[in-house]
């Protein structure tokens, strides 16, 4: 079986995830087979597997640094936030159904036995595993019935480096307060600490980690400095939401929904020179960009009232009106019809009317479409129109179909290429065929563009189509600012951040917990 080591945080957004990436990284570098896991994952981000199953987004990205295909193994519980008070439980990759805070705090303790399997699967395979808890592990409301922190350490045997921010301040509060809530044999499992996000002179810090260790009696492994390195983020508390609003020759806005997900669709922009992603809450921040994206969202109907109530409709209409670009994607995509049908209440139920700007309807109904996708942008026409024959990858992850318009032509033609679940996921797109024939995907209407497709973007060619055509249409010469690979560049950025963990943790000291376990 594999060697584990857990990484556990004081709070959320502490930075687990991206150590853990590290770690994988460096494993992998050090030429061991490593597999990322986290027991229950919460985010809105998700991704679609080779089998056409879904996971979060977080042990995809640790994948990708451990060099190894994502797999549900990686991520057995994914729980998609629906409301404020509720969730669509995903087990295994497959939709489960939808589950109060309160019923599901009952329900987890019977998926146990399904967490431990897709553990053992992944230990079976591979020399080392690279845990990632949840929020803190000192929650006491929550410790009885733990499946994600400290009671899945005690059920594979990990041992556990606890991670404190002292970015957001009070990190020797944080590391101990942790560790004095943690019950004997809880805090015996925990085998080094590490501070976390910091930026300035060390030696100043070094008395305040002399003092921290003598207070516990555990030893700090390291103290990682604030990375500036772009890969995927988890959730909503991604620090892109709260980032410039500088504008640059071209401007790009993503509406920033209450339930927005797969924001990850946009990340490829944030490399090209010349050009601002801004994410925009309040119709005060919009101001005149160049295009506007309408991302994906968990509940396009409450997310729409949203617009409606907020005034952000109005003003993307009026932009609309006077020639800005509007592309939306999944549920962004919904929003820009006509109708919006619920008649099974698998969101908010009855019948709303869409933005208008595209005629077409979507229906939901409880089955979903969760499918990988290729393909091709089609005669695309308007101020997009670079994009016509360029090559995409991504995936689909929705609830609802749409029906176009009598002629209004599709953005693209795809096909599935998923694996297992084909046939249901055919029967759900709508295709009869096998999964080698493409079918038409998305909608557009002068500048007016709309996909499915999440990930649409992710090719090169298909990015920097998109930012020369916004160029030529304003008359800017956007010739320089090339686009990335950015699945080539996303490698680089795993290489930067196992530099950055090797220069400033005790790796000596983590292979020794390693070895030797929660008994060392």
């Amino acid at each position: 079986m594999a060697k584990v080591i857990m990484i556990q945080g004081t709070m959320s957004n502490a930075g687990k995830s991206l150590l853990a990436a590290g770690l994988c990284r460096i494993f992998h570098q050090d030429g061991y087979r490593v597999a990322p896991f986290k027991s229950q994952n919460m985010a809105l981000n998700s991704f679609i597997t080779r089998e056409g199953l879904e996971m979060g987004r977080a042990q995809v990205m640790q994948a990708e640094a451990a060099g190894v295909e994502p797999s549900v193994l990686m991520n057995p519980i994914l729980l998609k936030p629906t409301n404020d008070t509720g969730s669509q439980v995903i087990v295994e990759g497959e939709v489960l159904g939808n589950m109060s805070a309160r019923d599901y705090f009952a329900f987890k303790k019977s998926l146990i036995p399904k967490v431990k399997s897709a553990y053992d699967r992944l230990a079976a395979e591979n020399d080392i595993i690279v845990i990632e808890g949840a929020g803190s592990p000192a929650e006491i409301n929550l410790k009885a019935d733990d499946i994600v922190n400290m009671g899945l350490a005690k059920l594979v045997q990990a041992p556990v480096l606890l991670v404190g921010d002292i970015d957001r301040g009070g990190v020797f509060a944080q590391l101990v307060g942790t560790i004095e809530l943690l019950e004997p044999e809880e805090r015996a499992m925990v085998k080094g600490m590490i501070i976390n996000k910091f930026r300035g002179d060390k030696t100043i810090l070094d008395p305040g980690v002399e003092m921290l260790e003598q207070r516990t009696g555990i030893d700090v492994v390291g103290v990682a400095p604030y990375l500036q390195i772009q890969v995927e983020d988890e959730d909503s508390l991604t620090e892109r939401f709260s980032g410039s609003q500088e504008v640059k020759l071209l401007d790009l806005a993503v509406i920033r929904l209450p339930r927005i997900s797969n924001f990850t669709d946009f990340n490829p922009f944030e490399m090209i020179p010349g050009v601002s992603l801004r994410y925009v809450s309040h119709v005060s921040e919009l101001k005149h960009p160049d295009l506007i994206f309408l991302p994906g969202t968990k509940n396009t109907m409450e997310d729409l009232l949203w617009m409606r109530s907020s005034g952000m409709e109005a003003a993307v209409k009026k932009a609309a009106a006077a020639g800005t670009v509007i592309f939306g994607i999944c549920g962004g995509y919904q929003m820009l019809g006509e109708i919006l049908s619920d008649p099974e209440g698998v969101e908010a139920g009855g019948t709303l009317p869409g933005m208008g700007l595209l005629p077409m309807e979507t229906v939901f109904t409880r089955q979903k479409t969760r499918t990988r996708a290729e393909g091709a942008f089609g005669a695309v026409g308007g101020k997009l129109s670079g994009l016509s024959g360029m090559p995409l990858e991504g995936y689909e992850i929705h609830m609802g179909q749409t029906v176009r318009g009598d002629g209004l032509p599709a953005l693209t033609a795809i096909r599935n290429t998923a694996g297992q679940g084909d046939t249901e996921n055919r029967k759900v797109a709508g295709s009869t065929e096998n999964s080698g024939s493409f079918k038409p995907d998305g909608a557009w209407r002068e500048q007016i563009y709309g996909s499915y497709v999440h990930g649409i973007f992710d090719r090169e060619e298909a990015a920097k189509a998109l930012v020369m055509s916004l160029g030529a249409a304003k008359g800017v010469d956007m010739s320089e600012a090339g686009a990335v690979d950015f699945r080539a560049f996303k490698e680089t950025q795993y290489d930067l951040l196992a530099a950055a963990l090797r220069e400033h943790l005790d790796m000596e000291r983590i292979y020794r917990i390693l070895e030797e376990g929660v008994s060392g």
